[in-house]
């Protein structure tokens, strides 16, 4: 029930966004983790600072974290900034809980491969039911 459950959800996000892309993906685990390390409800409560993530296709990881934490830009608690490397900053509003989470090594080489689209869908699919731990590093602070 869970693996349909999560197919369900996967194919809500492709609606949303247009397409399937491993920075979508990307974009809904880091938001589900970030919520899980700072014990934080979705929607309300947060603060999400993305850096790095300015441009496609890295962009499209945004769209993943509005859906999977609720954060958005029309509430104003999420935010872009440039950098050269991706860094998503997870804090509550009342700063007491934050988190820093940033892309593993392992990752960063799988991303590297990609080079068409076909190969963005299938990296996407296997990040999906990946082991989250290779795949984001988490740093929590009080």
């Amino acid at each position: 029930m869970v693996r349909v459950k999560n197919r369900i959800r996967l194919q809500e996000a492709v609606r949303f966004h247009g397409h399937l892309g491993p920075y979508l993906v990307l974009g809904i685990l880091a938001g589900d983790l970030l919520l899980k390390k700072i014990k934080c409800d979705k929607y309300f409560g947060l603060d999400i600072k993305v850096y790095g993530a300015s441009l496609k296709p890295k962009s499209c990881l945004i769209d993943g974290l509005q859906l999977s934490t609720g954060a958005t830009y029309g509430k104003g608690n999420i935010t872009k900034f440039d950098g050269k490397q991706i860094k998503i900053e997870c804090c509550k509003q009342n700063c007491r809980g934050k988190a820093i989470l940033r892309f593993s090594k392992y990752l960063l080489k799988e991303l590297e491969n990609v080079m068409t689209h076909r190969d963005a869908e299938a990296l996407a699919r296997k990040l999906y039911d990946s082991d989250i731990s290779k795949l984001l590093n988490i740093t929590l602070n009080p």
